[in-house]
């Protein structure tokens, strides 16, 4: 299984913000379908994470993934890669979807007990997944 290398057009598509806002659900007397993400991708999964645990100090070279918490609370660490820079961390909840594009470092710290469903443009498939992922020192900062 081979990556797609990231043209310009898709690049332009990306969100510009960490939090994505969502499209209004579409509701009626059965209940609601709230739209998640609608964009050609290879890989949804459902991850839970214990309190106390962190998942991801890496980046990925041409991967990006959408983000939907169901429940729990995820500290989310993100700067450039090659930055020095401090990264900068957002608090997100339940309802709420996030971006991380390639070539940024990212972290999640778990402040709670959480799930959430992770949408991605390249194949789950270890090797894959391996193979477009570098690992760095721990993000958030220490102390």
């Amino acid at each position: 299984m081979t990556i797609r290398p990231v043209t310009d057009e898709e690049r332009a598509s990306w969100p510009k913000t960490v939090i994505v806002a969502l499209e209004k659900p579409f509701v009626d007397d059965r209940g609601a379908i709230q739209p998640l993400v609608d964009v050609a991708m290879e890989s949804c999964v459902l991850i839970r994470s214990k309190k106390g645990t962190v998942r991801a100090n890496h980046y990925h070279q041409t991967d990006w993934h959408y983000c939907y918490v169901l429940d729990g609370e995820i500290e989310y660490w993100e700067r450039p890669t090659g930055s020095d820079e401090v990264p900068a961390m957002t608090l997100i909840g339940p309802g709420t979807m996030f971006f991380t594009g390639p070539m940024k470092d990212h972290a999640m710290v778990f402040t709670k007990d959480t799930t959430f469903l992770t949408f991605g443009r390249n194949s789950r498939a270890q090797e894959v997944y391996e193979a477009d992922v570098v690992r760095i020192p721990h993000l958030p900062p220490q102390g």
